[in-house]
C-alpha cells in the first residue's frame, strides 16, 4: 500500500482528476493546491479531501510564520549572514532559507505542496518508514518538478530528528493517533524560534471519557472525563493536555513554547506553537500549568496554578485555591482535572497575518478560504485569558427552563459588566469572565422572566376561557412555582441551585445592548463558514488502513 497509516478515507473523484501513463504504468492523478500526485489505479485508500482544510491551512501558517521570523532579530541576523556568505547574490531577491521536514509524509502531497507554495523555502525533506510510500514521493516528486526542493527519505521518523545534524525551520507532525512519541526528538532540531506544526487524531483520548490512564499516560495529565457540563469543554482540554505536554518536554531543554493558533477541527487537533530556548522563561512553566477543580454537578470549575511568580520575577510554590470537597452551589463532589496549560492558546499578530495571507489566496488553489477565515476569526475574537467555555443550553436544563439565546446572554453578562465571547471549537457555547454566581443568577432571573411570560400567556388565555380546568391548574402551579420550576424535585442540580444561590439585589438586563452584546452580534452576522458541515455521508477519520 503506498499510503501509511494516516491517510484516511475512500478516494473521490469531485478534486481534479484524470488518468495517465506514467514509465508505462497506469496512475490517476490528483491535485490539490498546486501539487498533484499520481496513484495507482487500483489504490483505494489514500487521500481524504476533507483534510484539504489542514493542509491549506498549514501551508499559510507556515507563511504567516515566516514573515514574522523575516522581520524578528534572528531572523535579520541569519538574512545578514546569508548576504555575507553570498554577497553576489541578487540584492532584490530573497534567497531561499527555510528548511522543513515533514516527518511523516505518506504520499508526499503534503511536502509538494511546502516546495510549490511556501516563499523562500530551501528544502522539505519528506520522510516516510515505509518503502512504497518512498516510492510514492519519489514518484510525485519527480512528477512536480520538485527534486532540486523535495528530498525523499526513508527512515524511522523518531530515529531521523533525533538523530540528524540538521535543523529545521519547520517541523510538521502529523501521525495517526497521537504525536506525544515525537515531540522530544522533533524539538531536537528545531532551529530557535521555529515553528513546529503538530496534529493529534486521538480525540478519543484527548476529549473523551473512556481512556484516562491512557491520557495521562501520553500526556501528563486527564480532561474533565464524561461529567454533564464540564464533559462540554474536553475539547479545549484536549488543546491544553497537548501544550501541557510539549512544553514539559521543552523545559527539559531549556527551550519555551508560544502557542500561535489552538484549534480542534472535526475529529482532530491542530496546533502551530513556536519554540525557542530561553532559561528564563522555562521558569514561569510552573505558573503556565494549571490543575482545575471541576463540580460533577454543575460544572463550576475553579483553576489551580502550580507556581506563582511575584515582584522582582520571583518565583514561588503555589498558594492553594481548592474550593473544598463538595460544590458550594449544588453540593456535588469536585473531580480533578489536569495538570494542563494555563496559558493563552493563539497570538492575535500571528492569526492577523494568516487571515491577510488567506483572504489574497486564491480560492480555486485554496479550497477551504472560507472556513479558514470563519474558524480563525472566531479562534482570534475568543477571551484569551479565560480556560474554557460553557454550553448555555446545558445550564438551562439544569432549571428546566426555555434555552436563552446567546445574544440575550451577551447583553446580560456585558450590562452585568463583564465580558463574553463565542469558541472556534464548539456551537451554542461561549466563554466568558464573569463568576459562576452571575452566570448562575443570569440563568436564575432568564428562568423567572420565562416564567412571568408563561404566566402572562395563560392568563390572556383565561379571558376567553376562564372555565378550562387544565389552563387553571398550570396558572396556579405556575404562579407557585414563579421563582423556580414546577419540573424541578428535590434531588436534582437545579433545585440545589436555586436553594443554595444566594439572592441578589441586582436586576438583569436582557434587553439593552452594549458593546459586549454587539461585537458578539457583529460576529455571528458576518457570512463566514464558522463551523464544519457534513460534506459527504459517512465522512471522518476512518478506519486504520492494514
Amino acid at each position: 500500500m503506498l499510503v501509511r497509516h494516516r491517510i484516511w478515507g475512500t478516494f473521490t473523484r469531485f478534486l481534479h482528476t484524470r488518468t495517465m501513463l506514467v514509465d508505462g504504468a497506469e496512475y490517476v492523478t490528483v491535485q490539490e493546491g498546486k501539487a498533484v500526485i499520481l496513484v495507482p489505479e487500483e489504490e483505494k485508500v489514500f487521500y481524504n479531501p476533507i483534510q484539504q482544510f489542514n493542509r491549506d491551512l498549514s501551508v499559510m501558517a507556515i507563511k504567516a510564520w515566516s514573515q514574522l521570523y523575516s522581520e524578528s532579530k534572528i531572523g535579520q541576523r541569519e538574512h545578514k549572514k546569508r548576504k555575507l556568505d553570498n554577497p553576489e547574490a541578487n540584492e532584490g531577491k530573497e534567497k531561499p532559507f527555510v528548511n522543513i521536514l515533514e516527518a511523516l509524509s505518506a504520499t508526499g502531497l503534503r511536502a509538494l505542496r511546502y516546495g510549490h507554495e511556501i516563499p523562500n523555502v530551501q528544502r522539505v525533506v519528506a520522510n516516510d518508514m515505509l518503502s512504497h510510500a518512498v516510492e510514492a514521493i519519489t514518484r510525485n516528486t519527480k512528477h512536480n518538478d520538485l527534486s532540486r526542493i523535495v528530498k525523499p527519505n526513508l527512515g524511522d521518523a523518531i530515529k531521523y530528528m533525533a538523530g540528524t545534524s540538521d535543523k529545521f525551520h519547520v517541523i510538521d507532525l502529523d501521525p495517526y493517533g497521537t504525536a506525544a512519541p515525537f515531540i522530544d526528538s522533533a524539538l531536537q532540531c528545531v532551529v530557535d524560534e521555529g515553528l513546529l506544526l503538530v496534529t493529534c487524531t486521538d480525540a478519543g483520548v484527548l476529549a473523551g471519557s473512556g481512556y484516562p490512564e491512557k491520557c495521562f499516560a501520553l500526556y501528563g495529565g486527564n480532561n474533565f472525563g464524561n461529567t454533564f457540563l464540564s464533559s462540554e469543554a474536553n475539547h479545549e482540554a484536549g488543546l491544553r493536555l497537548m501544550l501541557h505536554m510539549i512544553a514539559t518536554t521543552a523545559a527539559k531543554y531549556k527551550k519555551t513554547i508560544e502557542p500561535l493558533l489552538c484549534l480542534s477541527i472535526d475529529f482532530y487537533f491542530r496546533i502551530f506553537i513556536k519554540v525557542r530556548t530561553s532559561p528564563i522563561e522555562v521558569k514561569r512553566l510552573a505558573s503556565r500549568t494549571m490543575l482545575t477543580y471541576h463540580c460533577g454537578g454543575c460544572g463550576h470549575k475553579v483553576n489551580q496554578p502550580l507556581g506563582r511568580v511575584v515582584e522582582n520575577k520571583k518565583f514561588q510554590i503555589p498558594r492553594a485555591v481548592t474550593p473544598g470537597s463538595n460544590c458550594t452551589y449544588c453540593e456535588s463532589h469536585y473531580n480533578i482535572a489536569g495538570p494542563m496549560w494555563y496559558g493563552q492558546l493563539h497570538n492575535h499578530e500571528f492569526i492577523d497575518r494568516v487571515l491577510t495571507i488567506n483572504s489574497e489566496s486564491d480560492p480555486e488553489v485554496y479550497g477551504t478560504t472560507q472556513r479558514i477565515k470563519g474558524m480563525l476569526t472566531l479562534a482570534k475574537n475568543e477571551l484569551l485569558d479565560e480556560p474554557f467555555y460553557i454550553n448555555l443550553n446545558q445550564i438551562c436544563s439544569f432549571f428546566k427552563s426555555p434555552p436563552i439565546p446567546i445574544q440575550d446572554f451577551c447583553r446580560a453578562v456585558g450590562n452585568y459588566g463583564y465580558n463574553v465571547s463565542l469558541t472556534h471549537a464548539k456551537k451554542n457555547c461561549v466563554k466568558t469572565n464573569a463568576p459562576w454566581e452571575v452566570v448562575l443568577d443570569i440563568n436564575r432571573q432568564w428562568l423567572i422572566r420565562s416564567n412571568k411570560k408563561s404566566l402572562q400567556e395563560i392568563e390572556e388565555k383565561l379571558k376567553s376561557d376562564p372555565e378550562n380546568e387544565k389552563l387553571v391548574a398550570k396558572h396556579q402551579k405556575l404562579k407557585q412555582y414563579i421563582v423556580s420550576s414546577p419540573n424541578l424535585t428535590e434531588g436534582m442540580v437545579g433545585f440545589k441551585l436555586l436553594k443554595n444561590l444566594a439572592p441578589s439585589d441586582k436586576t438583569v438586563d436582557f434587553e439593552t445592548d452594549n458593546d459586549v452584546s454587539v461585537r458578539v452580534h457583529d460576529l455571528r452576522k458576518l457570512k463566514m463558514v464558522r463551523y464544519q458541515e457534513n460534506p459527504t455521508k459517512n465522512w471522518g477519520p476512518k478506519a486504520k488502513p492494514k
